[in-house]
C-alpha cells in the first residue's frame, strides 16, 4: 500500500526526532498491538516496532485499502505502557 503522510504528523516526527525510514522499518516489521475498527474516517491501529537504529516505536495508522494513512509516530514510555513497551497499562 501507498503511504499517506499528514502535516500533523510529519510536525511531530521532527519534533520526535522520528524518520520516515524508521515508520517504514516498523510498517514492514511490526505488530499490531491494538486495533481501532471504529476510527474516523478510516480504520486505524496501533503498531509496535522498531526504528532502523533499534528503538521501540509505536505507530497509529489508519487504512483505506488503498492507502495507509500515518497518524502519528512516537516513542512509548512506561507511564502509559508496561516494561515491554508493548502492553497498556489499566486506566
Amino acid at each position: 500500500a501507498k503511504i499517506r503522510w499528514s502535516a500533523h504528523c510529519l510536525e511531530r516526527m521532527q519534533e520526535r526526532d522520528i524518520s520516515r525510514s524508521d515508520v517504514k522499518n516498523c510498517l514492514a516489521n511490526g505488530e499490531v498491538t491494538e486495533d481501532y475498527p471504529d476510527d474516523f474516517p478510516h480504520p486505524s491501529c496501533l503498531i509496535f516496532g522498531y526504528t532502523v537504529d533499534n528503538k521501540v516505536i509505536h505507530l497509529v495508522v489508519g487504512s483505506d485499502g488503498q492507502y495507509v494513512y500515518i497518524i502519528t509516530a512516537y516513542f512509548p514510555n512506561t507511564v502509559k505502557f508496561e516494561d515491554d513497551l508493548k502492553t497498556r497499562k489499566e486506566r
